[in-house]
Formats: structure tokens, sequence, C-alpha cells
């Protein structure tokens, strides 16, 4: 079937390609989380998308309607109704529909697979560090037995290769001389805080930055979940403030009538990570534009929101150069691209001795992936 783009304003991109080994379920199923993050969380809404979508691209059939769709959802435990007891008729009449779990752990996993791919199954998997010796990973090096050597680490194909070079297949023997070690690696735990920028800006100009920074957040956590479950993650958001949000709210996470106040992030991540017990440490952030905002010793806020303001740059790169005493590496991934804010990340980068990444939206999952798999070194 013939591909088509359906743009809109808000950024919406489908493909009309319908593989013919799919159910009707979980042809519209993909199409609907796309639009669940779009709209933050908001079934309805997306509801209301599905129909005009439906118009364009036929996404609904004579033996599927989107009535269908809707009661699948629910038999399949994805949403629930919430019953309006305003009246104190509780369970009377049609409530509002409301995501369950189930569904927001569905929207993690399907941001993890369109921006990270499929994942092999693995183990319980943690950060290789550079030390090699008495691990809990294989490294793939082998060297000979020491005192000491846990003997489940021996490589009994290695040394009965050892035994039959050194003895002959008529003696055949095997001594502790022989016995072949595979090398292994410490795994370390790492404690990354996801900061991200819910400033007005990061809808401005007809641009949807938020949408893209959500599928990240979504999807990093699913990752480490997945791959790394002894690592910790935490989400924080900010705009005039900062606070955390739970990973269940990543879905319906919006922006707001906010200043950026880097500061009061930056603060509230070191305070997170200072009472984690790993060695390993880091800081993500995404944002879009300058630190507009800080709070006063007398408790307001100063915003300015023109140009870089001297006084607001200073705090931000205090804290930057705080973060690093604590041997924190903050990694920004500024998606925007305006000369004086390069310079701003430039000056924020070397006073923290961490990383900046200047990108457009398309790439900024792949990055902060591979910028996550980078840094699982541990510092000795």
């Amino acid at each position: 079937m013939k591909n088509k783009d359906f743009n809109h304003q808000k950024g919406f991109t489908f493909s009309k390609h319908i593989p013919e080994d799919i159910s009707h379920f979980d042809r519209v199923f993909d199409v609907f989380k796309d639009l669940l993050t779009h709209t933050s969380g908001n079934i309805e809404e997306a509801f209301e998308w599905l129909d005009i979508l439906d118009k364009e691209y036929d996404i609904f059939t004579d033996e599927y309607s989107l009535q269908d769709f809707e009661e699948d959802l629910k038999k399949r435990g994805y949403i629930k109704e919430e019953k309006d007891s305003e009246d104190g008729n509780s369970g009377t009449g049609k409530g509002k529909n409301i995501l369950t779990p189930k569904l927001e752990a569905a929207l993690r996993e399907y941001a993890l697979d369109q921006i990270f791919g499929k994942l092999k199954k693995s183990g319980a998997g943690n950060h290789r560090t550079r030390k090699t010796g008495i691990g809990d990973e294989r490294d793939g090096e082998n060297r000979s037995f020491q005192y000491g050597d846990d003997l489940s680490a021996v490589n009994m194909t290695e040394s009965l290769k050892n035994a039959q070079i050194n003895n002959g297949i008529s003696d055949l023997r095997l001594t502790e001389d022989d016995l072949i070690v595979e090398e292994t690696k410490h795994k370390a735990q790492m404690s990354t805080v996801l900061m991200i920028d819910i400033s007005h800006s990061m809808i401005l100009y007809g641009e949807d930055r938020i949408t893209p920074a959500k599928k990240v957040a979504m999807a990093l956590v699913e990752l480490i979940n997945r791959k790394y479950p002894k690592d910790s993650i935490d989400i924080i958001v900010f705009g005039n403030e900062a606070w955390p949000i739970k990973i269940k709210d990543l879905p319906y996470l919006k922006v707001g009538p906010y200043h950026t106040n880097t500061v009061a992030g930056l603060e509230l991540a070191m305070d997170i990570l200072r009472r984690k017990r790993n060695t390993n440490k880091q800081i993500f952030m995404i944002t879009d534009g300058k630190p507009s905002c800080i709070r006063l010793p007398n408790g307001e806020f100063y915003m300015n929101s023109y140009g870089l303001d001297e006084m607001i740059v200073s705090q931000c790169l205090n804290r930057a150069a705080q973060a690093r005493k604590l041997k924190i590496p903050i990694t920004t991934f500024m998606i925007a691209q305006d000369p004086y804010l390069r310079q701003f990340v430039k000056e924020f980068t070397a006073q923290n001795k961490g990383k900046a990444f200047l990108t457009g939206l398309s790439g900024l999952g792949q990055m902060i992936f591979e910028d996550y798999e980078k840094n699982r070194i541990k510092r000795i």
C-alpha cells in the first residue's frame, strides 16, 4: 500500500502503510499510543485525532470501528472509566476514560521501541568498568589460574586443551598449572537524574519539542528497567521552579507558562544525587532555551527573557562548578541552534567538565542512549 504522510501544525506524522499480518487492534493501537504521547495522556483528544485520521487514512473499517477499538482497550485493561460521583450517584452513567498503569507501561515500551529499536532479552546487566580481576561479568580474555580465583570462572574447554598440550593425550590429566580463567569485569551501578525543560519555549514557533523529550524520558526509563535494573533514574522538570515527577506521570507531562530556572533544576538534581550511595552519578539535561529565571534570597523570582542575563548565567555556571566538585558530570542536550546559546553551553560545559550535544529533535533519543552507554565506566 502506498505510503502517505499526514502533517499537521502540531507535528503529527503517520504512515498509511498497513501490514497484512497485524490485527485490527494492534494496527490502531500503535497510532493511538503515539497520539496519547502528543496529547499528554488525554484519551478523549486522542480519540478525536483518531477520528480525524480515519477520514484521511481509513484507519477503521465496517468490521472494526472506533467504538470497537475503545471497547477492546477496556477489555484488555488499557483504559477504564472513572465514574463521576459529584452528584453522589457513583456508578451511574458514563464516566471519563483514564489510562491504567498497564497502558502507561505500554507507552514507555513503545517509546523505547521507537527510539532505540527492539532490545534483545538479557540478564540483569549493569555498567562495565575498566578494572578487570575478580568481577561478575565475562570479559572474553583468558589468563592462568591464580590462587584465590573462583572455580566457577575456570574455562574448562581452554583448560582441557592446555592439559592436552602440556601432558599429551596418553597421559591426560588436569593440574592447577593447566587451568585457564576467563577474565571478568566489575559491575558498577549508575544513578542518573534526567532534567526536562518545560518552559513555554518548548512549544513556541509551532515546533513541538516536549513530545520528543517525553519519549526519550520514557524510553530511557524502560531501557534502565530492562537492561540495568540495579541502576536508578529520577526525573525532574524545571520551569520557574523545579520538582520531581513520578515515572508513571511521564505521559501526562506538559509545558507551562514558565521561564527557565536552570539553577533550580541543577540544585534539585544534585540534592537527589547526594543521597545516592552509588559512586557513579550523572545529570542529563534536555533544554531548548537559555536560563531566564532564578529565585532571589528574599523568595521572589528574578526573570529576564532578553538575551543572556549576567546574574542568571553566573549562578548557572556556579552550579555547574559545584556539580564538578561533587564528581557529577552534566550532559546537556541543547535542542536549539542559536549562536549565543551555543556560547553559553560551551562555558557551562567547561565549568563542569561535562559534555554537550547541540542537536535537533530527530537525533535526540539516539544521542542520549549512546551517551548513557558510554558513561557506564566507573571512575577508578
